[in-house]
């Protein structure tokens, strides 16, 4: 299996919402920051996308689509207008899930919400807020197929509808990833930016199929070919951390999907991620996450049920 479908393997939806918008005429909707990862295809019509943070409006045409990784407010307007409604007052009205804004239909946007878990840190935390991708490639027809049958989906009660949203979910991340991917520069920080970079990709294939072993830096710069010196150095500018960062990091996404799916105890999680004591496992869990894994773990339950009842309350809306 290759890094990033290794990487995606260990994903799981805890959430995944579909909603819709036709609109007309002159508007603009403000959307509070989406918890979680949103995906969103312009069916018919034009439509401005701007985000928080972003200094340059991004112009969305028929076919395009979106995708917001981040925590920023947004908002979609026909023309820019500093005015707008929020999407939470218009989705509040929504039929079937489709919201309307204007009594013209100029525009229909279709989209979908899929909140992960803490595991997703190494994966997310290096895109960009906003990625578009144009109606003009392969990709977009992906991306658009799986909205259609997320529509679907929710239109109506299906036996396996739960299992299928999530592989859907699973097919347009891997596609928004593989386009992104293939946009990367060389000089692009991150670790998908490192997958493509002949010296370090089968270095992060190694610590990825074998975690639990003592890597160290010489190892590393071994299969890089490299001394240890330029190897890390190299690593840094690439991924933006130092290799036993990374292999920390790594270990760290193992561990909290662990602590969520399985009922080993903790110390048997941190031995079969290569820590000889649960002490090095909890100081090294308690670097990254800011809580001891026994105290991630209980933490999680109870925000499970928290996030039950809350999609009961908010199903009408994916924010």
């Amino acid at each position: 299996m290759d890094t990033l479908s290794e990487v995606l393997a260990l994903l799981k939806s805890h959430r995944t919402l579909f909603a819709g918008l036709k609109a007309g005429g002159t508007w603009a909707v403000n959307f509070p920051a989406p918890q979680g990862i949103k995906f969103n295809a312009v069916v018919e019509g034009n439509c401005w996308l701007e985000v928080e943070g972003e200094p340059v409006p991004i112009a969305l045409s028929e076919g395009d689509c979106f995708l917001l990784t981040h925590n920023r407010p947004w908002r979609l307007s026909s023309n820019l207008a500093p005015e707008g409604v929020d999407a939470r007052d218009v989705y509040r009205e929504a039929v079937g899930g489709i919201a309307r804004v204007g009594d013209a239909q100029d525009l229909f946007l279709i989209g979908g919400l899929f909140t992960y878990g803490d595991e997703a840190r190494l994966l997310l935390d290096g895109l960009p807020p906003v990625v578009r991708i144009s109606a003009r490639s392969e990709q977009a027809g992906v991306l658009r197929w799986c909205l259609e049958r997320l529509a679907l989906e929710y239109a109506g009660p299906r036996l396996g509808a739960a299992l299928m949203t999530e592989h859907l979910a699973q097919m347009m991340l891997v596609q928004i990833l593989r386009l992104y991917q293939s946009s990367l520069g060389a000089s692009t920080q991150g670790w998908l930016a490192a997958l493509t970079n002949p010296r370090l990709a089968p270095v992060l294939a190694q610590v990825h199929a074998a975690p639990a072993r003592r890597w160290t830096l010489s190892d590393m710069a071994g299969i890089a070919n490299q001394s240890r010196s330029t190897f890390a150095l190299r690593f840094k500018q690439q991924v933006g951390m130092a290799p036993q960062e990374y292999l920390t990091r790594w270990r760290m996404h193992l561990a909290i999907k662990a602590l969520n799916t399985c009922g080993s105890s903790v110390s048997s999680i941190g031995q079969a991620l290569g820590y000889q004591s649960d002490s090095a496992f909890s100081n090294a869990f308690k670097r990254q996450m800011k809580c001891t894994p026994r105290e991630y773990r209980e933490r999680s339950l109870h925000n499970l049920h928290t996030i039950d009842h809350k999609e009961a309350r908010d199903e009408r809306y994916p924010a």
